[in-house]
């Protein structure tokens, strides 16, 4: 099993505390949005895990073909208060709840979780999901 590492914050700006247990996460500009996570994973009705996740977003009305569309709403999500999840080997997990509105129209309210690995001061995106209960 690997060591786990904590962030040092010593050459990175840290998170910024808004409140007793959420954050900002540094440098949203930043942040690293894989074309391949969105297009084939989330949006890909033939990923064995991901197609799932491309029901919900299709019925949002964000296509495959228009993947930008879905990569630019999670982008502005990234700037809105994170919630610390977890520290791996690789770096501190946050989630991001938000709400986002398809090009169909239709608005929901999501999950996304995010990733600052170690020595990085810059999120990346692992993953987006419909908020439980919604």
């Amino acid at each position: 099993m690997g060591q786990i590492r904590m962030r040092s914050f010593d050459t990175m700006s840290p998170p910024r505390k808004r409140d007793g247990h959420s954050v900002r996460l540094g440098n949203p500009d930043r942040a690293v949005v894989p074309r391949d996570k969105i297009e084939a994973y989330l949006l890909s009705p033939l990923h064995s895990v991901g197609r799932y996740k491309a029901a919900f977003f299709s019925a949002l009305g964000y296509t495959q073909a228009e993947w930008p569309r879905l990569e630019s709403d999670l982008r502005q999500l990234v700037a809105e208060d994170a919630q610390p999840s977890g520290t791996t080997e690789y770096g501190t997990k946050y989630e991001i709840r938000g709400s986002i509105t398809g090009p169909s129209g239709r608005g929901a309210v999501i999950v996304t979780a995010w990733i600052v690995r170690n020595g990085e001061d810059f999120p990346r995106f692992i993953t987006a999901y419909p908020e439980a209960g919604r």
